[in-house]
């Protein structure tokens, strides 16, 4: 566990208060097969290698450059899809208990929903955090069996993004993944039958039609450096 992360207790954290999401500056982030459909509709989904493990996992992709979310609207700050990794920012799973990040700026004792009442029981802030953290975990299994399948099938492909902007500035995204739709359509009828039946056949082509959102994320980019200049 990291230093900064602490055990959750009703009594050293009775005080602590949870507020808004913090502005979003990661532009590729986690997301799980739940989460697919959603992300799907606004952005790219694709997989890439965690360069410690170098085990595939499956992230969707907000902007082209470190930092930059184009999902995001720049007077209100919301967007239209908030992954759950997202949602559970200062909150990580610990072995049997839920862990907090007390450095994080969403945690504080003056403005926000308490996590804990008088008595030191459970908010319905802290219940929503222990349900979604649930769903993280149950998901990562999913994430990690659906990839599994994937990769012994060998419909993971490598991906170059290369996009040239209004600016002149030219940006290539490297090691990133996809769904390789010929090599789908190659695979015998018992797998395929195999991937329909354990709902992997619709997670594949989810990701595969979710590439269609990187050049509606460029022009979002594009509109933004015109209004800009």
């Amino acid at each position: 566990m990291e230093a900064a992360l602490e055990i959750l207790d009703s009594q050293a954290h009775r005080h602590l208060r949870l507020g808004a999401i913090s502005p979003e500056t990661r532009n590729f982030v986690p997301v799980l097969p739940s989460e697919f459909a959603a992300a799907a509709a606004v952005c790219p989904i694709l997989f890439a290698k965690n360069p410690e493990t170098g085990a595939f996992y499956v992230g969707a992709l907000f902007g082209f450059k470190e930092g930059e979310n184009l999902l995001v609207d720049s007077h209100s700050g919301k967007a239209p899809f908030r992954s759950l990794d997202e949602q559970r920012e200062a909150f990580f799973v610990s072995g049997e208990n839920i862990a907090i990040d007390r450095a994080s700026p969403r945690l504080s004792e003056v403005s926000g929903e308490p996590l804990f009442d008088e008595d030191g029981g459970a908010t319905s802030t802290t219940r929503h955090m222990q349900r979604l953290l649930g769903q993280i975990v149950a998901g990562q299994q999913e994430a990690e069996r659906f990839i599994a399948t994937l990769n012994r099938l060998g419909i993971i492909q490598p991906i170059d993004i290369s996009l040239r902007f209004d600016d002149g500035e030219t940006i290539e995204l490297a090691g990133l993944y996809t769904v390789s739709l010929d090599r789908l359509h190659d695979l015998d009828d018992a797998s395929v039958l195999a991937l329909f039946r354990n709902g992997d056949l619709q997670l594949a082509y989810c990701v595969a039609a979710s590439l269609k959102q990187v050049p509606v994320l460029a022009e979002r980019r594009n509109q933004m450096l015109t209004q800009a200049g």
